[in-house]
């Protein structure tokens, strides 16, 4: 398709039409009268509209009703009126809240029913009573927004505000997620999970966050995080789609599942659509490349009792490659000399690893190779070659990404005030980057990749290595790797009251991923055999023989040659999750001198299954320097969950709720109670004191339990010849391995102790500030076994120093394996339950609205201090400081979030910054540095959005979005040595991007 970006806009133009066309009159809102506060549920239900209030305020308040009214707003206004309360939208969430105006008096006799529009009569329908709107954290209806843990709330107004434009965004700038996840550009992520991204709050791993849409599980991705565990895809949820994100970072085990360890991300979708809403999102970068295109629509329908939202959302993203960027377009970007000396492309050496010179002519016949920058190179202390500084920048920075997204949600209400409701979303997203390109080397039928061989044309030991340039692949296009991404998730069910004042909700969810992942390969036999021949047998060192003729090194191939040894290993992986529950909840259990306890109960029935399925060649050791492992298996879980909460004193209030998770898999029946309380007082009602505590236990990941076997590479050091040489520093004997690992069917469960304490106050009309202490202690964390270990157990039992007939020694030499010189060469391990990790430190939040002359400003502050974050691999082992220097993590200690916006008449506008802490540099690895030298550290960055938007009416408006304001690059380190010479877990060099949105309303109320 050569224009898709034009079809897109006019597919999307039809379908906004047509939708328009069909849109009847916004149906009217009928709330009969009665109880102020049922007609308020009755009223949010409706209209979608979020309310919140005092239960205990509303006790005896009446209203006459509304009838006819044409918009929320209008019957919230009606219903209130004579009430002695009044409204306000809260900034931070988006909800509408109740609140008593100045000098209100006692509960008022109902008011008479006021017809909104003429001929109207009162309605005489029975009043039902509907639950209250839900804020993550407790099943039961509350009427506050604040309760005993901290809620992180972020609007979709805050998302386009604040400059976002797509959900890993949003998270990454979160500052409560503090972990180390993979960017685009991560080597590991293209390896194992293309096209997927994960949140990571607390740094204590994506398989820790529990990630809800609408408060449902979703199906994880496919695939494992970096070969290990399972984490949840966030890369795919539709950014125009999202009512608000709730993040909750306190204890929610008991409430939401056992497995919540370091918090909870929900996502809660558009529910409520009156009219059709169109946004239109095209960006660029002001550096070029990385043209994005991005528009949904959203509708819906009220046909009597039946109604519902829909939405559709079409993505388009065009590559952004490492060559269109000055920073890490070539070796010479590098910030010493040793890292700036061409790449490799071609290279021929001794057993002694020095370089066999090719001659100057050699390398200029290869000339035109990597778009004309082959020459003749040389590296210090190794030799000359045939290298490249620009074949350096064959990556991608941003991935190609084409979808789209559908949603839907349902609900039918029946006469007995029960209703049926059904939300369904489908996803297909095509994914494509580039890692780098193929490349081969020597690789025996076993999988050794040591490469030497004796090559009787030159009567040596010989090591050849290739990497094949775009013009033999045939255009970078052709090496990508691809990945079609397919989602389906489906919730549907029934709620209501039962026996008078109990409410239920009974509910099916399911949820589907399916990917189909390409990986381009190389064969290796016929590699071999293109370059070296037909093996001749092995020499008296056990070294294969080969008559290799030179030349045919330094040959570039032709397409047909090239075709003759690539090949795509493609993969089919997927996963399910579903869940079976029932809810029941009474807001009125029993009566506490504060007012009426609270209760909610669930039980559920789940289960989990993925599948790898790999190309059944990729798990044998046919593709060079590529050995999968195979994966599949799945679990049962049922759980049963209650909790209650107590107001003890109209200033204080209780919350206590207990949880009990089996899982069944392989013969294995994991269970474990786990439970959590909350406290809440309010000694005025401008501030709430605080405190959560709970307990947490989490099966171990489907993939560390079924993991086949498979290889990946690491390093370790030979304490063995280290120690027979009576060496000071065993750093010296550092050996490349051939990692084999399994997973573990006799694992157990993770377990957690977590608790809060904090307040918010708010001293002054319209500020609000906020600081929670948060402490998370996790316990018999899933690690696989250290391969330091292994080797200093192998070392000692080689050495006479433990018994080697002994349990450990037996099992240490058989995890280990060496060449036929004696060198270290694999080593062999599984997952299991050694780690323990606590983290501890404080958020803290400040906002603040005033009106002036010019313009309401609304300012806010989120900042997170991580005071300590240690981690235990073994019992007994030393405790490691994550944050100390030469730790080996990189995570940084503080986070912070500004914004600063303003609105007046049609114009708005906002300023976000985000700071990142300091993050380690290599010097810190090293532990060397001398004067003068920046130290171990690289310092805090800052980057900037701002945004500017207006408003031509009730029904457009049009906004302008600039990231990364400043064009900031990522920082100069002296000490990244490795492309792309900067960390790219935590920076990228796209520079500023500058987008263009237009949202337009057909029919219905206001934007």
């Amino acid at each position: 398709m050569r224009h898709p970006l034009r079809v897109l806009l006019l597919s999307l133009a039809c379908s906004t039409a047509l939708a328009a066309q069909a849109q009847t009159a916004p149906a009217r809102i009928d709330v009969p009268a009665g109880d102020l506060a049922t007609a308020l549920n009755t009223l949010a239900r409706q209209s979608g509209t979020q309310l919140v209030y005092r239960a205990d305020e509303l006790k005896g308040r009446r209203t006459g009703g509304v009838q006819g009214a044409a918009s929320a707003e209008q019957a919230l206004e009606q219903l209130l009126r004579g009430s002695g309360f009044t409204t306000r939208r809260d900034p931070a969430t988006g909800a509408v809240l109740v609140v008593r105006q100045a000098g209100a008096t006692p509960p008022a006799p109902a008011p008479r029913a006021i017809p909104a529009a003429s001929g109207g009569s009162a309605a005489a329908e029975p009043v039902t009573e509907i639950d209250a709107v839900q804020v993550t954290g407790s099943r039961i209806p509350r009427a506050q927004i604040e309760g005993p843990a901290p809620i992180t709330v972020i609007t979709a107004e805050q998302i386009q505000a604040q400059g976002f434009t797509s959900v890993p965004d949003v998270l990454r700038a979160m500052t409560q997620n503090g972990g180390e996840t993979q960017s685009q550009q991560s080597a590991s992520g293209a390896d194992f999970s293309p096209g997927a991204q994960q949140v990571d709050l607390r740094g204590l791993g994506p398989n820790h966050t529990l990630v809800l849409v609408n408060g449902r599980r979703i199906a994880d991705f496919p695939m494992p995080f970096k070969g290990r565990s399972n984490f949840t895809d966030v890369s795919n949820i539709p950014i125009g789609m999202i009512e608000r994100i709730e993040v909750l970072t306190g204890s929610a085990s008991a409430i939401y599942g056992s497995d919540a360890i370091s918090g909870v991300v929900n996502f809660i979708l558009k529910k409520r659509a009156d009219g059709v809403t169109v946004d239109v999102r095209m960006g660029t970068t002001t550096e070029g490349g990385g043209e994005s295109f991005d528009a949904s629509l959203v509708s819906g329908f009220e046909r009597g009792r039946f109604s519902g939202v829909y939405s559709l959302d079409l993505q388009s993203q065009t590559p952004l490659w490492a060559y269109e960027r000055d920073i890490q377009d070539s070796t010479r970007d590098g910030p010493t000399e040793g890292s700036r000396i061409a790449r490799r492309a071609y290279l021929r050496t001794d057993w002694w690893d020095d370089y066999i010179d090719p001659g100057e002519d050699t390398c200029a016949g290869l000339s035109g190779q990597n778009g004309g920058s082959t020459y003749h190179a040389y590296r210090p202390r190794y030799g000359y070659y045939c290298g490249s500084d620009t074949s350096i920048g064959y990556g991608t920075i941003l991935s190609e990404r084409r979808g789209a997204n559908a949603y839907a949600s349902l609900s039918y209400l029946f006469d007995n005030g029960s209703e049926w409701f059904a939300d369904l979303q489908a996803g297909y997203h095509t994914v494509e980057l580039f890692r780098d390109v193929t490349a081969w080397s020597y690789m025996a039928p076993d999988g050794n990749e040591e490469g030497y061989f004796f090559n009787q044309a030159t009567d040596q030991v010989e090591y050849w290595q290739r990497q094949f340039s775009p013009e033999e692949i045939g255009g970078l296009n052709r090496n990508m790797i691809e990945t079609t991404q397919k989602t389906l998730g489906l919730t549907t069910g029934f709620k209501g009251s039962f026996a008078a004042d109990w409410d239920y909700e009974a509910s099916l969810s399911w949820s589907q991923y399916k990917a189909e992942i390409s990986w381009p390969q190389i064969l290796a036999a016929r590699a071999n055999a293109l370059f070296l021949g037909e093996q001749l047998g092995e020499d008296d060192d056990g070294f294969p023989i080969f008559d290799a003729d030179p030349a045919r090194l330094y040959t570039p191939l032709t397409r047909a040659e090239y075709d003759g040894i690539a090949a795509r290993s493609v993969y089919h992986p997927q996963s399910e999750t579903g869940t079976l529950a029932l809810t029941v909840a009474q807001s009125e259990l029993f009566a506490l001198p504060g007012g009426a306890a609270g209760f909610a109960a669930t039980v559920e029935l789940g289960h989990q299954s993925y599948e790898l399925n790999p190309d059944p060649l990729a798990t044998q050791y046919h593709y060079y320097s590529w050995k999968d492992s195979d994966g599949h298996g799945s679990r049962n879980r049922w759980a049963a969950a209650g909790e209650l909460r107590m107001p003890l004193h109209d200033t204080l209030n209780l919350s206590v709720a207990g949880r009990y998770d089996q899982y069944r898999y392989s013969g294995n029946s994991i269970g474990k109670a786990t439970w959590s309380a909350g406290l809440e007082w309010r000694p005025v009602d401008s501030l709430l004191v605080r405190g959560s505590y709970g307990t947490a236990f989490r099966a171990p990941d489907l993939h560390y339990v079924y993991a086949g076997i498979g290889n990946d590479e690491t390093s370790g050091n030979d304490y063995y010849y280290c120690l027979l040489d009576e060496a000071d520093d065993c750093s010296d004997y550092e050996e490349g391995l051939i990692r084999t690992r399994a997973g573990n069917r006799d694992l157990e469960p993770e377990t957690s102790t977590s608790w809060t304490a904090g307040f918010v106050w708010s001293p002054l009309e319209g500020l609000d500030l906020s600081a929670d202490w948060f402490d998370i202690d996790m316990r018999d964390q899933v690690q696989d076994m250290s391969v330091d270990a292994i080797l200093r157990d192998e070392a000692a039992c080689r050495l006479g120093e433990l018994d080697i007939a002994s349990p450990t020694c037996v099992d240490a030499l058989a995890r280990v394996t060496r060449s036929s010189n004696d060198t270290l060469y694999g080593i062999y391990v599984n997952p299991v339950n050694v780690a323990r990790e606590t983290t501890r430190g404080i958020d803290a939040t400040a906002r603040y609205r005033f009106d002036t002359g010019i313009g309401r400003f609304t300012a806010s502050l989120n900042h997170t201090w991580v005071e300590s974050h240690d981690f235990q691999q073994f019992d007994g082992d030393p405790v490691e400081d994550q944050f100390a220097i030469n730790s080996g993590f990189d995570i940084p200690r503080t986070k912070t979030g500004i914004s600063l916006g303003w609105e007046k008449s049609a114009w708005s506008a906002t300023v976000y910054g985000q700071r990142l802490g300091r993050l380690p540099n290599g010097w810190s690895y090293d532990q060397m540095w001398e004067e003068g030298d920046p130290g171990p550290w690289i310092a805090a960055t800052w980057r900037y959005n701002a945004s500017v938007q207006y408003r031509f009416d009730d029904h457009s408006r049009l906004s302008l979005a600039v990231v990364n304001l400043t064009n900031e690059k990522p920082p100069y380190d002296p000490t990244y040595t490795a492309y792309p010479y900067y960390d790219v877990s935590w920076f990228d060099s796209v520079g500023r991007q500058v987008n263009l949105q237009y949202t337009h309303k057909f029919g219905g109320s206001a934007l």
